[in-house]
């Protein structure tokens, strides 16, 4: 059997690899040179914590233990088992956190609540003043910059494995097939478009409107901190924004304790993951409406630093790195992701959002196993 894979961000190469492991053959054409979109513009965080309960979750523990094998075999993806906590500063945020305990689903997402000494222990980086830190055991993390780059040296030493850069795919042309911007056409047994935020041109000819928008964040990266942040950081903030915290807890504490202004404008909430050159990748912010901004602002920036600052009792490392990205999410945000057939034998796979590096290995499991690879 031969796949056709276009599009080599995160969730592209997962369906290589899903295809590769079932022992077919594997055309994979991306636009560029390589992926530059939303899969290197992001933690790199296989996050659990804060995912629905149900099919969201299953998702992410799945891909949890997918990324988890495929580390063992690809160093080069740099995969930590790591964990991650949530401080907390107040009793309001120490309920919510409380709540999150008691979730039926706590143990499958490894959540524990530590006390200050006890989260300091786990992750000593954390100097700061608060209350207690919610330990969620079961995420991990990965370096974006690296992560494609890796796979496709793997995968490229299976020989099965052909990879066209610098082509984009202008049609789908009749059953299994598609042509490229070089007039080239490509035909297998299958064709799988994962065009990430791409979604007008070729994916609106051969799907129409889809229910997937797109969203642009903000984020940076410092210098080397000088010492190992053992854990993933979030803040309080990322109650608000992730679906497993929601509880009469996280109504009261929306009710009674107001966001920072900054945070609140710009939808944000911290993550923090220290990178394996010892800088730490730290955002993010949310916007939606388009058109988008073409600028990066430096409120949110500010914003973020002074959290955490507060959470590590230090001043942050010189700030090397600001970026922008975009990704694709689907609008209804409780789907996993857009799976849609568009032509026979043609797919469509997009919209994770701030998903899609924590479940594209599943994600791409999912879509070889409904196809019959």
């Amino acid at each position: 059997m031969k796949v056709i894979v276009v599009g080599a961000g995160v969730v592209g190469t997962m369906h290589a690899w899903q295809a590769i492991e079932r022992g077919h053959e594997v055309v994979h054409i991306e636009r560029e040179a390589e992926a530059r979109g939303a899969s290197l513009r992001n933690f790199g965080q296989i996050w659990v914590s804060g995912r629905a309960g149900g099919e969201e979750l299953d998702t992410a523990l799945r891909a949890r233990e997918l990324w988890e094998g495929i580390g063992a075999r690809v160093p080069g993806l740099g995969f930590r088992a790591i964990g991650s906590l949530t401080p907390v500063r107040n009793e309001r945020e120490l309920a919510v956190a409380e709540a999150a305990v008691a979730r039926p689903d706590a143990a499958a997402r490894g959540y524990k609540l530590l006390t200050a000494a006890e989260a300091r222990a786990v992750n000593p980086a954390l100097r700061g003043e608060f209350e207690a830190a919610l330990w969620c055991e079961r995420d991990a993390a990965v370096e974006p910059r690296l992560a494609q780059l890796a796979l496709r040296e793997a995968l490229l030493a299976t020989g099965k494995y052909t990879f066209l850069p610098n082509r984009e795919v202008r049609d789908v042309v009749g059953e299994n097939s598609v042509r490229d911007d070089r007039g080239e056409t490509h035909t297998g047994d299958a064709v799988v478009l994962c065009t990430g935020a791409w979604l007008s041109g070729l994916v609106r000819e051969v799907a129409g409107e889809i229910p997937v928008r797109r969203v642009r964040l903000q984020m940076m990266q410092t210098a080397p901190l000088g010492e190992p942040l053992t854990t993933s950081v979030a803040d309080a903030d990322s109650f608000r924004y992730y679906p497993a915290y929601a509880s009469p807890a996280l109504d009261a504490l929306n009710e009674n304790q107001a966001q920072d202004p900054t945070a609140a404008a710009h939808k944000m909430q911290l993550l923090m993951v220290q990178r394996l050159d010892g800088g730490l990748t730290i955002g993010d912010t949310h916007e939606y409406e388009h058109p988008f901004a073409f600028d990066t602002l430096e409120d949110p920036y500010e914003h973020l630093t002074r959290v955490v600052e507060s959470f590590l009792g230090r001043p942050l490392p010189k700030i090397r790195r600001r970026w922008a990205g975009v990704y694709a999410q689907c609008v209804d945000t409780s789907r996993v992701v857009h799976r849609q057939r568009v032509r026979d034998g043609v797919w469509l796979v997009t919209g994770p959002g701030g998903r899609g590096m924590t479940c594209s290995p599943a994600i791409a499991e999912t879509t070889a196993n409904e196809l019959g690879w």
